[in-house]
C-alpha cells in the first residue's frame, strides 16, 4: 500500500508492504527497521524501531489524522494513489482556489494576509495553535485571497473554513 502523508507541511511517501507475516516499511524510499502491536481497538500502539519502543495514539479517519507521541501532538493528512490524483486533478482544475479549512480545532493565533493580497503555493496564510502547538497553514495553490473568514484570537472546529481563495486565471 503506498501512502503520501503530509505532516507539518513536509510530505513523505510511505510504502508498507506486507508478504507473508513480513512486513517492510519503506518512507521515501529507504526501508525502516519499524515493527507495531496494536495496545487496543482504541487507537494505541506500541511501536519497536530501531530497537526503542514508543507508544503512539491516533485519532481520526484515514484522511485527516492526530498522532500523539510523548505528549507531542502531529496532524497527519493521508492519501492513496487514487486520492491523490483526484485532488491533484481537482486542485488543477480549481486553478488552486477554494475553501483552505482548519484540519483540527483550534485558535486563530494570527491572520498573514488579507483580501485581495495575492499569494504563491506554500505562502503562509494564517497560525492555527491547537494542542497547544502552532500549525501555519500555507496556500495550496497560487491565487489570490477571496475572503478572510476569521480573526486573531477565534477558535475555530476542525473543518471550519479559514478563508477562501481565488484561483489564478
Amino acid at each position: 500500500m503506498k501512502l503520501f502523508v503530509d505532516m507539518h507541511g513536509r510530505e513523505y511517501e510511505v510504502d508498507l508492504i506486507e508478504q507473508a507475516g513480513q512486513r517492510e516499511l519503506r518512507v521515501d524510499g529507504k526501508v525502516v527497521d519499524l515493527d507495531y502491536r496494536e495496545a487496543d481497538n482504541l487507537g494505541q500502539l506500541i511501536v519497536m524501531m530501531n530497537g526503542q519502543s514508543y507508544g503512539l495514539s491516533i485519532e481520526g479517519d484515514t484522511h485527516e489524522t492526530h498522532v500523539t507521541l510523548a505528549g507531542h501532538s502531529y496532524a497527519v493528512h493521508m492519501e492513496d494513489d487514487r486520492e491523490r490524483a483526484a485532488n491533484l486533478a481537482a486542485k488543477e482544475a480549481s486553478g488552486g482556489g477554494g475553501p483552505v479549512e482548519a484540519v483540527m480545532p483550534g485558535i486563530v493565533v494570527e491572520v498573514l494576509v488579507e483580501e485581495g493580497q495575492a499569494v504563491e503555493e506554500g505562502t503562509p496564510l494564517l497560525i492555527l495553535e491547537a494542542m497547544k502547538m502552532q500549525n501555519e497553514i500555507k496556500a495550496p495553490g497560487p491565487g489570490s485571497v477571496a475572503e478572510v473568514r476569521v480573526k486573531a484570537g477565534e477558535t475555530v472546529a476542525g473543518g471550519a473554513i479559514l478563508l477562501v481563495l481565488k484561483g489564478e486565471e
